[in-house]
């Protein structure tokens, strides 16, 4: 292990030479500064472990040394001791105020030097290891997100005659919230969004969970017993997809997170859009003319009771009409009032605004964050749009 560093800055000859005797015997390794600005070049130098600053100094007094490191985002974490005379308790006061670890009084007492020293060594130390542990902890954050963005779509399908666009931003370093859009044969375009309840890690786990399983289950050729007689494929599909997903979870987890649920199965050619919507907001579809309205029909969320029969709704998106989903991140988005962004907002905002997916979805976002302002924003948002060119 390294010997501590200390820096002692003093003018007075005297009490350099004694300070650096007491501490020599102490396996520290011992620099020295006259001055303020001397003690600013040694620390940028040396980077010590402790500073002991004298107060009343030459060029530039302790006090302004002390400010100068604890505005430094590289030396504010540095503990400083300060040497002031025993009478001088205003001098100590403001020293403390400004971020001074301890004070070492005049004349030297060697019992109190070396506990006032070893005490402030040892907090640097605990701050060195949790500093250090939650660098690692942001590291090990960051490779979470990284795998978890991995599980989202890195581009959706392009398609003729219709247009999709989607907007993911987690409020933590790992979100609850996901989506997806992929191709099935017979041009059938599917595409999911989702938010799993709770925040953090739990919620990120069980979102790449839900998604692999509702993907995993929308390809499979497998068909449920008990579904094979439906005449309509879609709606077939779709309550495989959410039973599948749903059945799973509730046999294998005790305590799963529940996710709300929005998947849309859409036929290309003829425009027709079949949906189940489990407990997620109700999607928005904007006609051709402006006329906006919720597609309605709700499910259960999944993750919460067994042997759920799925409702499957059904609508035809027509040419020039386009479809909204999305989670309550953007309408819970909170201002300085406490005020919600809410969903009439974004109501009136998808009325006045005919043009593309990625525009409508820019404009929602920076609506909502220019309503938000300086509030920072707690919860995950994602939006998809898909419209019939």
């Amino acid at each position: 292990m390294k010997p501590s560093k200390i820096l002692i800055v003093d003018d007075e000859p005297f009490n350099l030479d004694y300070l650096e005797q007491e501490l020599e015997g102490s396996d520290y390794e011992i620099f020295k500064a006259t001055n303020g600005q001397e003690a600013l070049e040694q620390v940028k130098l040396t980077e010590p472990d402790l500073v002991l600053l004298d107060i009343m100094m030459p060029v530039m007094d302790g006090f302004s040394v002390l400010s100068k490191l604890k505005a430094d985002t590289s030396t504010r974490d540095i503990p400083v001791v300060i040497i002031s005379a025993n009478n001088d308790l205003r001098n100590v006061v403001k020293g403390i105020q400004m971020g001074a670890e301890d004070y070492l009084p005049k004349p030297f007492e060697p019992t109190i030097l070396h506990a006032r020293v070893s005490s402030s060594l040892e907090k640097k130390n605990l701050h060195d290891l949790q500093t250090l542990y939650l660098k690692s902890l942001e590291r090990e954050f960051e490779i979470a997100r990284e795998i978890q963005l991995s599980f989202l779509p890195t581009q959706l399908p392009t398609l003729a005659g219709w247009e999709i666009a989607a907007y993911f931003k987690a409020a933590r370093e790992v979100a609850g919230d996901f989506y997806d859009a992929f191709m099935l044969p017979k041009d059938q375009l599917v595409f999911t969004v989702g938010d799993v309840c709770g925040k953090g890690i739990g919620a990120a786990l069980f979102m790449t969970l839900y998604r692999s399983l509702i993907r995993a289950a929308a390809i499979s050729k497998y068909i449920m017993p008990g579904l094979g007689e439906l005449a309509d494929f879609a709606a077939n599909r779709l309550k495989q997809i959410v039973s599948c997903a749903n059945n799973y979870v509730m046999e294998t987890h005790e305590d799963a997170k529940f996710t709300t649920l929005f998947i849309g199965l859409v036929d290309l050619k003829t425009g027709k859009l079949s949906y189940v919507n489990c407990g997620n907001e109700l999607p928005l579809l904007r006609r051709k003319d402006g006329i906006v309205t919720e597609l309605p029909s709700i499910s259960p969320a999944i993750g919460i009771f067994k042997d759920v029969d799925f409702t499957v709704g059904e609508i035809l998106i027509e040419e020039g009409d386009l479809l909204l989903a999305y989670t309550d991140g953007i309408t819970d988005t909170m201002n300085i009032n406490n005020v919600t962004f809410g969903k009439q907002r974004l109501l009136e905002l998808v009325r006045e605004y005919p043009g593309s997916c990625p525009e409508l979805l820019s404009l929602l976002v920076t609506q909502a964050s220019q309503f938000a302002g300086d509030i920072e924003q707690f919860d995950d948002i994602t939006l998809m749009a898909v419209k019939r060119i």
